[in-house]
């Protein structure tokens, strides 16, 4: 029995280990025609140790290498804010890609575990990539069909890896996929018509971005405020989604929610731009970046997201909350027909969040994905 060459895992630390972090699930998904590569760019932008995050967490990448070549991948990271709000001497793990190979997931994982317990870690959390309000959870249903726009792919063999080095699943998120226009439940029309006089509904106004930015931020992070593991935004943070994001969004795409002049509510459609990058192999050079441009602006996804929505905290147990989710999602949808979209995806939902998963329900929409997050005391 010939034996496999020896496994080394290097911590990335200069262009070349980030170039090889970013190549590993281009192995792994080769031959998976639901992965859809990521921008080798983005991903680069996204791993920059200038990013907002650097402001308030720390992390650590590394490569599994076999015979020289990029095999597997894992990160380690500590976020200070997730700190200050939990004392839990939590860490946090992701970016997991490895082969079906139990010898590769336990060097990758022990190279992650020491280094959050030399960081003063007890226990660790994941996948976070790189946090709560990134790309969250491994997939564990719904493998048969691409992810929307920052939701993960995973391979089937992943959770029993996990649980096999004691891993447990701790919380699942679903995601939630509906036809448009989607169905207008009586009793929410109901309430919308009981509550009009109270509730002004604007699209986002690009004329104060900065501001409209702002408020959508404090909404989110009072909305969310209570869920598991919520980590705020911080006004760095979603300047750069704004900056990012904000050019390929029609600004009816965004509705805020409005009483008495103070914001409520929002909800956000985001093109699925998955369905636009998904046969480019990552690059954009040398052509790729005209088709890419063009599929966005002339030929728009037939699909979108809402991955960034929150109703004011306060209104969550009373009549209004779900008045007002209600009314900010219908606002958005001519905008989404107009731009020829077809389908929504809503992710991801906290499985226990039974008021949120209720409204999407009584939309028509239907559970296409669950993706879980584990967890393990560091010993």
């Amino acid at each position: 029995m010939t034996s496999l060459p020896p496994l080394h895992i290097l911590a990335v630390s200069d262009r070349n280990g980030l170039d090889d972090f970013i190549a590993v699930p281009f192995a792994i998904y080769r031959s998976d025609p639901n992965w859809v590569p990521p921008l080798r760019f983005e991903r680069r932008q996204a791993l920059a140790p200038a990013q907002p995050l650097s402001e308030h967490a720390q992390w650590q990448l590394w490569v599994a290498y076999r015979d020289g070549k990029p095999i597997g991948r894992i990160s380690a990271q500590i976020d200070q804010l997730h700190l200050d709000r939990y004392h839990d001497q939590t860490g946090f793990f992701g970016f997991l890609e490895a082969p079906d190979d139990p010898a590769v997931f336990n060097a990758l994982f022990a190279t992650a575990e020491a280094w959050l317990r030399e960081h003063g870690m007890a226990r660790v959390r994941g996948p976070f990539s790189l946090s709560v309000n990134q790309e969250s959870g491994l997939l564990v249903e719904g493998f048969d069909t691409p992810p929307y726009l920052m939701m993960g792919h995973a391979t089937r063999y992943y959770e029993r890896r996990l649980l096999d080095l004691g891993y447990a699943g701790v919380k699942d998120l679903l995601a939630y996929e509906m036809g448009l226009p989607f169905s207008r439940p009586s009793n929410l029309e109901n309430l919308l018509v009981r509550f009009a006089k109270d509730i002004h509904v604007r699209p986002f106004n690009r004329a104060r971005k900065a501001a409209d930015l702002e408020v959508l931020r404090d909404l989110f992070n009072d909305a969310w405020s209570e869920n598991w593991s919520f980590v705020p935004f911080t006004e760095a943070e979603f300047a750069a989604i704004g900056t990012e994001l904000l050019p390929l969004i029609p600004a009816d795409f965004i509705q805020i929610a409005e009483i008495d002049g103070e914001p409520v509510a929002f909800m956000a459609f985001m093109p699925n731009i998955n369905e636009a990058i998904a046969d480019l192999g990552g690059k954009l050079l040398p052509f790729a970046w005209a088709k890419l441009l063009w599929r966005l602006k002339v030929r728009f996804p037939k699909s979108v997201r809402v991955s960034l929505m929150g109703v004011r905290k306060r209104f969550h147990h009373t009549r209004l909350g779900p008045t007002l989710a209600y009314a900010v999602i219908k606002a958005g949808l001519p905008a989404a027909l107009r731009m020829g979209v077809e389908r929504a995806e809503m992710s991801w939902i906290l499985e226990d969040n039974q008021g949120m998963r209720n409204i999407i329900e009584s939309l028509g929409g239907e559970i296409s994905k669950r993706y879980r997050m584990f967890d393990k005391a560091l010993r």
